[in-house]
């Protein structure tokens, strides 16, 4: 029994979804000469903070380790320009909760979304100066970059759109496509059915279309949407509009998936928990990358995937993904403090470790990335006044250290230990606590959560 299953008060539960994941491709910052970075989101306040690291230096000591601190609200100093003074300018309205962070393939930007508001951010990298803001709508829970680096695709949750931003990183040029616009809630599949059943429709086979976490296969062109409320489409992310490929009914697919990785001419994908509807979930997928059509759409539910772990019956909510230099994959289970180990060659679960120990006795680990010049991982850790992703009264995202673990990257990737940590606070002396009900009073209001690495 994990801490946070000891402080279950029932099973009401609420969720505003956190990707993990990480879509960016776990191989894209190799080893190489020079200085490696940590950048992390913290969700508090309104528009958030940004905390850049020297990765090394989180590496050598993570207690001692000190970030650049941004904040991302408009600032009004002429001096100086934050994210929210750009996003402002361009767009007449501020943004609002920074969560999911990804650099493009050349690591020259990051690019940030913003989950309670529909901005996208763009900053220079080296410079730190945020160059370019765009308001999709309602919500961008994601952005990923294409590996080619000519889009961004946006996951706008509760406008229900999967929308698509022309980039040209060198001229900072970043055009919101919206021919390429496809609405989840109101299209039909290829196979004729609607993308989203009719409110009475039983049993529902996708009732709730908000798309989650995209996630790009190697070459670019497929792109896998998961979906709130269950259910998955596989598209063509360079048609004009986006195009469906293939399409899963919520039975194969199951809800909340955030984590998306290409290796081994497989897809992995994971289901989670963390809404009303669906208070505790855990499942791992693998999909045949060649049983999709260059051209034309499959059959419903095809290619089949395999299910290589399902625990959707506990205190279990999969996250973020991360492949080793050995081939494992790693899965955070964020409401149990572990990490599943899934060899890529059999799809088999070959081992399952604890986060939990004298570093910190409630982790929530969120999301991963591999360190470029060493074995090991850095994760972020949810705090104790989860913004999204949490479930009042079950808390399957409460955390007691926010921050960044180190983990380290054991016996060839079959395990690992969290070593070492670099907190970040944000403590509210205005109340007396912040945290949700049925979890310990606490009055910081750090839920980190977007996590990526560059080198420069």
């Amino acid at each position: 029994m994990t801490i946070r299953t000891s402080r279950w008060v029932g099973l009401a539960l609420t969720l505003g979804l956190g990707f993990g994941g990480a879509f960016v491709p776990p191989d894209a910052v190799t080893a190489q000469s020079g200085v490696a970075e940590v950048w992390v989101t913290d969700q508090s306040g309104t528009g958030g903070r940004l905390f850049i690291y020297d990765a090394h230096h989180v590496h050598q000591d993570a207690a001692a380790a000190r970030p650049e601190i941004f904040s991302l609200d408009p600032d009004n100093d002429s001096n100086t320009q934050t994210v929210g003074d750009v996003c402002l300018a361009q767009t007449g309205t501020a943004p609002t909760r920074a969560h999911m962070l990804a650099f493009n393939p050349a690591q020259t930007h990051a690019i940030l979304s913003f989950v309670a508001s529909g901005h996208v951010a763009f900053i220079e990298a080296n410079t730190r100066r945020p160059v370019a803001c765009i308001d999709v709508g309602v919500q961008a829970h994601a952005a990923f970059p294409a590996p080619d680096s000519s889009y961004v695709v946006v996951a706008n949750q509760n406008g229900k759109l999967l929308q698509r931003i022309r980039t040209n990183y060198p001229a900072n040029t970043f055009t919101l496509d919206e021919a390429a616009t496809v609405n989840l809630a109101t299209c039909t599949t290829p196979n004729g059915r609607p993308c989203q059943d009719a409110a009475s429709a039983q049993p529902a086979v996708r009732p709730d279309t908000a798309p989650i976490c995209p996630a790009f296969d190697s070459s670019g062109r497929l792109l896998f949407v998961t979906l709130r409320g269950g259910g998955m489409f596989v598209m063509d992310g360079t048609s004009t509009p986006m195009r469906i490929i293939s399409e899963y009914d919520r039975s194969t697919v199951h809800p909340n998936g955030c984590g998306g990785l290409d290796t081994r001419g497989k897809m992995y994908i994971n289901s989670g928990g963390g809404d009303a509807a669906n208070p505790a979930e855990y499942d791992i997928y693998s999909f045949p990358l060649n049983g999709f059509p260059s051209s034309g759409f499959t059959p419903v539910n095809s290619p089949a995937p395999r299910v290589i772990v399902s625990r959707d019956d506990g205190d279990h909510d999969s996250h973020g993904l991360l492949l080793t230099r050995e081939g494992y994959l790693w899965s955070a289970d964020r409401f149990a403090n572990r990490i599943d180990v899934v060899d890529t060659v059999t799809d088999t679960l070959v081992n399952t470790f604890s986060l939990q120990g004298p570093v910190s006795p409630d982790p929530a680990p969120d999301l991963m990335v591999r360190y470029p010049r060493a074995d090991y991982a850095f994760v972020s850790l949810r705090g104790p006044c989860p913004l999204t992703a949490n479930a009042p009264g079950v808390n399957n995202a409460v955390g007691a250290t926010p921050g960044i673990a180190l983990v380290s990257i054991d016996d060839r990737g079959l395990n690992g230990r969290l070593q070492s940590l670099a907190r970040i606070n944000n403590v509210d002396a205005g109340t007396p606590s912040c945290a949700p009900a049925g979890a310990p009073a606490s009055n910081n209001r750090a839920d980190v959560h977007g996590i990526a690495v560059r080198t420069r």
